[in-house]
């Protein structure tokens, strides 16, 4: 609710008494001077349409939220299964955009022959690639009927994720697909050394040896073949090439001018023209800051910052439990695991800001919040 009554404040319309001692506000003021104009009532929101966009893109996670509420116990368990068909769904588009089965779509930002899959942003599709194998593992944990082909098709997908991270060219992908692979064997290990127990530890090992020597080789392979991008990329581009890097002091320094009040939310490619230096100039534009973070602080200042703590802290409070817990479920630690990819993710790119991904925060959020609500193993397997 406090994230949708922030918006709705940013576009109520304040006298020019009032708005003239915002911060930042001096070039508009200029602006009706010169015009010979009287200074005319405005919102803090310095690009109210942007704002209003904004706002009415949070009704994709609260029409999420309230649809997995309304979902039965046994219906919510298995939403970890939902995220992984789309995962796979996404992975399946991505194969056909790599061998150009798809032509260009002019209905998205995409390049043609990049691997975004429902996305236009290789690091959006990383994301939830990384996100899969955290759901394959949540399925495989909480499902003990039919373990064994549920395990075989969770680790085919895990590693068909990953090679499909490498494609799409994503730094932050590798990064949070391996970050992925900790969380699943941490959600998934209890239930596989359960059916373990009884084996000889040589197959256990044997278990272990043959995971990592066929991630290793399927790494190898893929670098060795050229299609590890990713991997070039990190070899090949420095920080300091990087157009994140170079905006990030006139972002930093656009947080602080317009701090503590915000900009408005969805204000930030308007904005960034205003105050883009010279050397940053090119053909594209800088459509967000790359770090959804930074951004909100930029859009909502000092009431965002309270709000995202807030929020954050929740998050903190409710999902840490469930990890701590030996019979913690897994959905519950699926929920956490997610959140935890997404606020990784948005540090350096804007992932939050795409409907899909709100829509998986709110069902991360319900899946965390429902941790003590005890399921019925003999409901599941109906």
């Amino acid at each position: 609710m406090a994230a949708i009554l922030l918006p709705l404040l940013q576009l109520v319309p304040l006298p020019p008494s009032l708005w003239s001692t915002l911060p930042g506000r001096e070039p508009f003021l200029d602006a009706a001077r010169v015009a010979g104009m009287p200074q005319p009532w405005r919102p803090i929101a310095i690009s109210p349409d942007a704002t209003l966009n904004a706002l009415l893109s949070l009704l994709v996670p609260a029409a999420m939220l309230f649809l997995a509420i309304g979902l039965e116990t046994r219906t919510r368990a298995q939403l970890p299964l939902f995220v992984f068909l789309l995962t796979i769904f996404s992975a399946t588009i991505a194969v056909l955009q790599l061998s150009r089965a798809f032509g260009d779509n002019p209905f998205i930002n995409e390049t043609v022959g990049t691997a975004t899959g429902i996305f236009a942003n290789v690091n959006h599709q990383a994301l939830l690639l990384a996100i899969g194998i955290v759901a394959g593992a949540a399925w495989v944990a909480e499902r003990q009927h039919g373990a064994s082909w549920r395990l075989a098709l969770a680790g085919a997908a895990t590693i068909w994720f990953l090679l499909m991270i490498l494609a799409s060219g994503s730094r932050t992908g590798l990064a949070l697909g391996v970050l992925a692979i900790v969380l699943a064997a941490i959600i998934a290990w209890r239930p596989l050394h359960g059916r373990l127990r009884n084996a000889p530890i040589w197959l256990r090992w044997a278990l272990l040896a043959a995971a990592v020597i066929v991630s290793v080789g399927l790494a190898v392979i893929t670098v060795t073949a050229g299609r590890a991008v990713s991997i070039d990329r990190l070899l090949a581009l420095s920080a300091g090439e990087d157009m994140r890097s170079r905006a990030l002091p006139t972002v930093l320094d656009m947080v602080a001018r317009y701090f503590p009040f915000g900009s408005g939310f969805g204000s930030f490619e308007a904005l960034f023209r205003m105050h883009e230096p010279d050397a940053l100039l090119k053909l594209t534009f800088f459509n967000h800051a790359h770090s959804d973070l930074v951004e909100i602080v930029l859009d909502g200042g000092l009431p965002a910052i309270i709000l995202l703590v807030v929020a954050l802290g929740w998050a903190a409070r409710a999902g840490l439990p469930v990890w701590a817990d030996r019979a913690g479920r897994a959905p519950a630690r699926f929920g956490g695991a997610m959140l935890l990819l997404i606020t990784l993710a948005s540090l350096v790119d804007y992932p939050a800001r795409t409907p899909m991904i709100m829509a998986l925060i709110a069902i991360a959020a319900v899946l965390i919040a429902e941790r003590h609500v005890p399921v019925s193993r003999d409901a599941l397997r109906k």
